[in-house]
């Protein structure tokens, strides 16, 4: 396969998530079983493993020389071998799917010497399906998006956690921003994406199968998608984790680290 036939990977991820969703929704308000991970992780259910293994199939039967790396897989060390990796989370937002809300996302991304080049988070509730490879601009359901053109943190909406009003994760004053939320970090990063929120940020480790995808949606809409010190995601860790998040328009982007005090990881 030529090395740089992005859309044609991207249409096997699309084909993936919605296989994925048609399952999902076999188990959606069906009360499947389900129990809490070790060490306060969060749920997880037989729908998330069912959901990671026809994505496993479909995606690895296909390219059987990448790697993968999944929420719900044990880790195999051989990914940092693999030219390309899947980094997949099969059902983001399990603790909205189990409350049987429709707020759940299938978040799929290719990722080639640390940058991902194919990404689709699929919301089959929702009937939603954001895209994006590395060669064309981020779409939501085949219609490009536009995101926002807020440039300053006071008054912007902004997706993220209560814990970001914390002050002492501020330089100076709490800035009034508007607090939104919503169960699913991938969706979070498409919300801002298609210019419904200005920004979205967290301040805890983020697990690379919840922003892999998304940040690059994200990216091919315009938006930067960092860590939270503006430092470049790379994806296929040997610890799959970015030091927070921070994804907003360029000037909007820089506000926020001129306001944030830069606590490490």
């Amino acid at each position: 396969m030529p090395g740089n036939d992005f859309a044609q990977e991207l249409s096997l991820l699309e084909s993936a998530a919605k296989a994925a969703g048609d399952l999902a929704l076999r188990y959606w308000k069906n009360r499947p079983t389900a129990w809490d991970k070790a060490d306060g992780a969060g749920p997880v259910s037989e729908a998330d493993l069912a959901v990671n293994e026809l994505i496993e199939a479909q995606l690895r039967g296909a390219r059987p020389d990448y790697g993968w790396l999944s929420e719900e897989s044990a880790d195999n060390p051989s990914r940092l071998t693999r030219k390309r990796v899947f980094i997949v989370d099969p059902i983001d937002g399990t603790r909205a799917f189990l409350n049987e809300e429709g707020s759940f996302a299938h978040a799929i991304a290719l990722a080639e010497g640390g940058e991902i080049i194919a990404g689709v988070v699929h919301l089959p509730v929702l009937g939603l399906t954001y895209s994006a490879h590395r060669d064309d601009v981020a779409r939501l359901n085949g219609t490009p998006l536009v995101p926002g053109t807020a440039h300053q943190v006071q008054g912007s909406s902004v997706l993220t956690t209560k814990l970001t009003e914390d002050p002492s994760h501020w330089r100076g004053p709490v800035p009034d921003y508007r607090r939104g939320f919503r169960p699913s970090l991938a969706w979070r990063l498409c919300l801002v994406a298609e210019g419904r929120f200005d920004a979205t940020m967290s301040l805890r480790p983020a697990w690379e199968w919840d922003t892999a995808a998304a940040s690059l949606i994200a990216q091919r809409a315009g938006l930067l998608a960092t860590d939270r010190l503006g430092a470049a995601l790379r994806f296929n860790n040997p610890h799959p984790q970015s030091n927070g998040l921070l994804v907003a328009n360029p000037k909007l982007h820089a506000d926020f680290l001129d306001k944030l005090r830069p606590w490490p990881m």
